[in-house]
């Protein structure tokens, strides 16, 4: 148990998990304060006004000029023969939960020469929180989909948590006033960043935990299920508990002015 954080875990996993705890709660979160208060007012479901403009491979081309003549940095695009186009993009890591990664611990023997499947190292996970203000650039086609952005995301992480527990989120800054929109698995953010320009206030990329909508309980773990349904046995059983005594006790003053 952390006094910082109050986390709690098993003995056992003690030397398997990995937070980073050593302030109190809140502590270095300076910089998220003005952020939350200009996301007071996000809505998540307004398209972008670029979101369904259509271009045709001259315009494509023009675009690609006019993205290329008022960038600072050598991240520019190309177009291929074939029509589609190569790029970067910059996605923003804002994960409040640690993420999991791989590690192999081998298991000690009592025998020196023993050998056998428990000999060979054991496969476990490794839990830590990614620093804040991670920027990650990503090199992508014009045809790469936002889920794939995420799978190389995590991949250049080596996070091993389900991809479908992150969503990638449009940002875009406008009267002082911050606006996310959670792109749909079949969008191409190259797209969007070249309708956009390069301007970060005007379009950005942002990983967060997917929590917009219904829960998606196929990217979760039997272990993580399991848990679940039996915390919701016990709220359940607490409910009923409170309504029996609520009705109890309105019974009894019923029957005490009789």
């Amino acid at each position: 148990l952390s006094p910082d954080c109050s986390f709690t875990c098993h003995y056992r996993c003690r030397a398997l998990v990995r937070l980073d705890c050593s302030g109190p709660p809140g502590a270095g979160d300076e910089d998220d304060g003005t952020e939350q208060a200009l996301e007071k007012d996000t809505n998540v479901d307004e398209p972008s006004e670029w979101e369904k403009t259509e271009l045709d491979q001259a315009q494509v081309e023009q675009r690609i000029k006019e993205y290329n003549s008022q960038i600072n940095s050598n991240l520019f695009m190309s177009l291929n023969k074939d029509g589609s186009y190569t790029g970067f993009i910059k996605v923003q890591l804002k994960l409040v939960r640690p993420v999991s990664v791989p590690a192999t611990k081998r298991v000690p023997s009592l025998h020196a020469g023993r050998t056998g499947p428990r000999a060979q190292g054991v496969k476990r996970r490794t839990s830590f929180y990614l620093p804040k203000g991670t920027v990650k650039h990503l090199h992508i086609l014009s045809h790469t989909r936002a889920s794939e952005v995420i799978d190389a995301l995590l991949r250049k992480f080596t996070v091993v948590d389900n991809p479908r527990k992150f969503a990638l989120f449009e940002r875009s800054e406008k009267d002082d006033q911050v606006y996310l929109r959670k792109l749909a698995d079949e969008e191409q953010p190259l797209r969007l960043r070249l309708l956009a320009g390069p301007s970060e206030k005007v379009l950005s990329f942002v990983l967060k935990e997917n929590e917009t909508g219904e829960v998606n309980w196929d990217a979760f773990t039997l272990p993580e299920l399991h848990n679940f349904l039996r915390i919701l046995q016990r709220e359940e059983e607490e409910h009923v508990r409170q309504l029996r005594h609520r009705y109890a006790r309105c019974r009894q003053k019923m029957q005490e002015a009789l």
